[in-house]
């Protein structure tokens, strides 16, 4: 789930949409369109240096498809009979050989950098195997086949395709046919040191007819319908300058572009560049506090959030500010279930960042205390842990659904408070004694006082995804006890007991929304998700 991708066309088959939809989590699906008269082979076999739990091992793997000669303008790109081998050495057949596994089955996800005339972008060509038996010596050989992503540009100039990085998810089974433990190992390959001619293939870009597509803008095939996920109508337009796909865009990887434009006649000329979104190009990105990570890496997120919280005793709601998360996301992992079910499970860490500081900016909120006497607070909510996002995706053919947990412990600080139009001196520690609570569905797992929202999406193939989903964003849900507070106070005056009447108590409900997240730390990120200095584009409205 990492850097740009282009959107993936459906798979016909049932084990195939699965898989596919379990790695690029929750990307749409569109019929894919004609390929380029003329085409020729790609057949690259390259050294590899491949991560597994017990170690580095040297790999090599094995490029095959069947991309056009040639394509004109707006015209589609497609690689077809695309297939990956990975041939791993005798010691990873010695190691699944130990765990008792009998049969082994892959999945694989290859980065592969799509450039043209300086500009470049990732696609991500997907792949799965059927279930191979372990050799009892020698190497361990698995080919995996799949769909790709279709691609347009709206420039001349050679396109070319450069194979990357390779993710592996294998799934080894006894002889009876039940997982071994663990159930499935992740494998993460890089090209290796002597990896030269990594480029894949050439395809030159000519002109098109007067017939062909506005240039810089990508196309849809007229019978091809029209489909994009979940986004956000604030993305801009998207400049010239790389390679696009002719559908939306994938929230797998946690990059994701909005749903193209037709080219209009002020477009003739532009060179390349991502899908566009439906926000013309001059809409205002409303204000946010800054959001710059340091340090980025490949894995890093960030993103914007709002929402309300209710305050059942004040009878009201309290509007959470746009804050600041940022988040490395963890390795993904898919889990074959003893049910025949597919999970693409995920853990990332993150925190609220505000000045510095784990926590939101401060925000006002007015209220009847004890149903007669108007109060304003100042408030702040402080981190006081790590914020774990869990991530599961369910693959139920044709639908992907997804549930997506966020905990995170914190503590509700006073800043200052007003009764009736008189300043009430809270001191400089007035907070809860502990973090807000939620009802926990693991409490072995994840002991302790904490928040928890709830994310749901789904996503039927060929339509929009509705819910929340971890890179496009969406609605999230929970409810928090909020503890009784201490240290309110000065002069000797003891406020206490009065903050904790009034506002202290369980069911206050929470409904969060977060934005479209940008992946920071890509070479090139999406348009339309990030800012010029890598900060989220997207700023999300409150909804009750």
């Amino acid at each position: 789930m990492r850097g740009q991708r282009a959107a993936l066309r459906p798979s016909r088959a049932q084990t195939r949409g699965a898989a596919i939809a379990a790695l690029v989590a929750l990307a749409p699906f569109l019929p894919a369109a004609a390929v380029a008269l003329g085409s020729h082979e790609v057949d690259a076999r390259l050294p590899y240096l491949c991560t597994l739990p017990s170690g580095p091992q040297t790999a090599t793997v094995r490029i095959r498809a069947t991309v056009p000669d040639r394509a004109t303008v707006g015209e589609t790109i497609e690689a077809d009979d695309v297939s990956t081998t990975l041939e791993l050495p005798a010691a990873v057949a010695a190691e699944l050989t130990a765990l008792e596994a009998a049969t082994v089955r892959m999945e694989t996800t290859l980065t592969v950098g799509v450039g043209q005339n300086g500009g470049s972008t990732d696609v991500t060509w997907l792949g799965t195997a059927q279930p191979a038996a372990v050799p009892a010596e020698g190497p361990l050989t698995l080919t995996s086949t799949g769909d790709v992503p279709a691609l347009t540009t709206g420039t001349a100039g050679e396109l070319t395709l450069t194979a990357g990085n390779l993710a592996v998810g294998l799934a080894p089974s006894k002889a009876d046919g039940t997982p071994t433990g663990p159930a499935s190992l992740s494998v993460s390959c890089v090209p290796g040191p002597d990896a030269e001619g990594r480029t894949l293939a050439g395809i030159p870009v000519t002109a098109g007819s007067t017939g062909t597509p506005s240039p810089g803008a990508p196309s849809i095939p007229p019978t091809a319908p029209s489909s994009s996920p979940a986004s956000f109508p604030s993305s801009p337009a998207a400049p010239s300058g790389q390679p696009s796909t002719p559908s939306g865009r994938e929230t797998a990887g946690g990059a994701a572009g909005a749903p193209p434009d037709r080219a209009s006649a002020s477009d003739a000329g532009k060179g390349p560049r991502v899908a566009t979104g439906n926000a013309p190009a001059t809409a205002a990105r409303p204000k946010a506090p800054p959001c710059v990570t340091e340090k980025p890496t490949s894995t890093s997120l960030s993103a914007y959030i709002t929402g309300y919280s209710n305050v059942r005793k004040l009878d009201g709601a309290s509007l959470i500010p746009v804050s600041c998360v940022q988040l490395e996301q963890g390795e993904p992992v898919i889990d074959f279930r003893p049910d025949g079910s597919i999970h693409l499970l995920q853990k990332s860490e993150g925190s609220l960042l505000y000045q510095g500081r784990k926590q939101s900016p401060p925000f006002t909120s007015t209220f009847l205390t004890f149903g007669f006497a108007p109060t304003t607070a100042t408030l702040v909510l402080e981190q006081a842990g790590p914020l774990i996002v869990e991530s599961d995706v369910l693959l139920v053919f044709p639908d992907n659904i997804a549930e997506t947990y966020i905990r995170v412990p914190l503590v509700l600080r006073v800043l200052d408070a007003e009764v009736n139009g008189t300043p009430l001196d809270v001191g400089p520690g007035c907070r809860t004694v502990k973090p807000l609570a939620s009802p926990e569905p693991q409490p072995a797992k994840y002991p302790g006082d904490h928040l928890v929202l709830l994310g749901k999406g789904q996503l039927l193939n060929g339509t929009d995804a509705t819910g929340y989903v971890l890179t496009s964003g969406g609605p999230l849900t929970g409810e928090v006890t909020v503890p009784a507070f201490k240290g309110c106070g000065a002069g000797g005056e003891n406020l206490d007991r009065l903050l904790t009447a009034a506002i202290s108590g369980p069911g206050n409900h929470i409904r969060q929304i977060q934005g479209q997240t940008c992946a920071v730390g890509v070479e090139v990120p999406t348009e339309g998700q990030c800012t010029a200095d890598r900060q989220p584009y997207v700023v999300p409205k409150p909804e009750r």
